[in-house]
């Protein structure tokens, strides 16, 4: 039975580069989504309000609009691995002088929230460049048979790391170091793990770069790749909508943690954990999904099913009740993200997978950071669970008109359609 679980759920892992670029993934997630947590607590307590938690996270995620295509064709054109030890090189270095800044009382200082925005800017980049280049290794290392399972596996360490966030944030406080610079040096050592297991890649692979055409039309060919493509294109739109109408709570949780729950800095710690335990259980599931109908149908649940969490976290009115709307939040969210970057990237041709993973980052970053400034800004004029509640619905909404798109409806229910139709 262990034997059957491994061969289906976590074949992937089999394979030593990629169990290698899996635990890098992991840490670097974890440490990064405990810096979203800990940068947006800081910024919320020393100005005293949700909007500049909506700038901090904002600078944390708007690099993927103006990095990522030029990310991506470095991506195919440079080793991939040789990269990725370089982003993760600046990314421990940036830590670094973060905790530094934090543990010597600079940044609750008048321009502390100032440096909080540009060494965000500095941290976004570099997780930019990791996730990027992470989606164009992945098929090399690994057979072409077991694409499909490494790919969920990489997205449930993406998804499932704001669990091990949480830990990071609150298990410090639960043995008494309670002191928010503790949290600052537990991601750097983090980041020092992640850096190690880069290191340990032996596997190269790059993309191929037209010769005979310049720079800027080789870095638009990503663009061109998606745009061109209806089935394509109509996916990625979709998860757009879906970062930014439900993922993008990170500057309202702060309020709602101190101000609903009266839980604080440890509650807000809780809530991320939630999100990250139900992420990863459903992604991992998704690892061992092998039909691409019970695959469609599960992308339509789950995506109407998104929706759902945040107005549940809204209307709360108990600690467990919150706890449990934030594991349906990531359990939804988990199984939503997970398969569609799935069905992104087996879309995609090796040769342009870096500039178009580089596309997609553009688009599900841009939305989450601008929709959490905005997010952020209407939390202090009106009231964050209402602001959480209207996204939610909103997507209900969105989900429910998708079905009217030829190009989903072949994805959500592919048996109905006698000949596929390719990206």
């Amino acid at each position: 039975m262990l034997a059957k679980i491994q061969d289906r759920y976590l074949a992937a892992l089999q394979f030593q580069d990629y169990r290698r670029l899996w635990t890098a993934n992991a840490a670097a997630g974890a440490a990064n989504w405990a810096l979203i947590i800990a940068r947006g607590w800081l910024a919320y307590e020393i100005t005293e309000g949700s909007a500049w938690v909506g700038w901090v996270t904002f600078a944390a995620m708007i690099p993927r609009v103006f990095s990522n295509p030029l990310i991506g064709f470095l991506a195919d054109r440079f080793d991939r691995q040789t990269l990725m030890r370089y982003g993760f090189s600046l990314n421990l270095a940036h830590n670094i002088a973060l905790a530094v800044l934090v543990s010597t009382g600079f940044i609750a200082g008048p321009n502390g929230p100032w440096f909080l925005v540009i060494l965000a800017l500095v941290n976004g980049t570099m997780a930019s460049l990791r996730m990027t280049t992470t989606q164009s290794l992945i098929p090399n290392l690994i057979p072409k048979e077991r694409l499909l399972n490494g790919i969920a596996l990489n997205q449930a360490t993406q998804q499932g790391s704001r669990m091990f966030a949480g830990l990071l944030i609150v298990f410090p406080a639960l043995v008494g170091w309670v002191d928010i610079q503790i949290a600052f040096w537990v991601c750097t050592s983090f980041y020092a793990i992640a850096l190690v297991q880069i290191w340990r890649i032996e596997t190269r692979s790059t993309g191929v770069i037209d010769a005979k055409r310049g720079f800027l039309s080789n870095l638009a060919a990503g663009f061109v790749y998606v745009y061109t493509r209806p089935q394509l294109l109509a996916m990625v739109l979709l998860v757009l909508a879906h970062c930014a109408l439900t993922m993008s709570y990170e500057s309202i949780l702060p309020a709602i943690s101190d101000l609903k729950l009266d839980a604080g800095f440890v509650g807000f710690g809780w809530l991320i954990f939630a999100v990250g335990l139900g992420a990863v259980t459903t992604a991992t599931f998704v690892a061992g999904v092998q039909s691409t109908t019970t695959r469609g149908i599960l992308f339509l649940v789950f995506g109407l099913s998104s929706g759902v969490g945040p107005i549940l976290l809204a209307v709360s009115s108990s600690w467990e009740l919150s706890m449990l709307a934030a594991v349906v939040i990531g359990a939804n969210q988990g199984g939503f993200m997970t398969i569609s970057h799935s069905i992104i990237q087996s879309m995609t041709d090796d040769n342009v997978r870096g500039r178009v993973s580089g596309v997609y980052s553009v688009h599900v970053g841009g939305s989450m950071a601008v929709t959490n400034l905005i997010n952020g800004t209407l939390a202090d004029a009106f009231n964050a669970p209402v602001v959480m509640a209207v996204g939610g619905a909103l997507f209900i909404i969105v989900i429910t008109l998708s079905v009217g798109s030829g190009a989903l409806r072949r994805i959500y229910f592919p048996k109905l359609y006698a000949t596929p139709v390719t990206a």
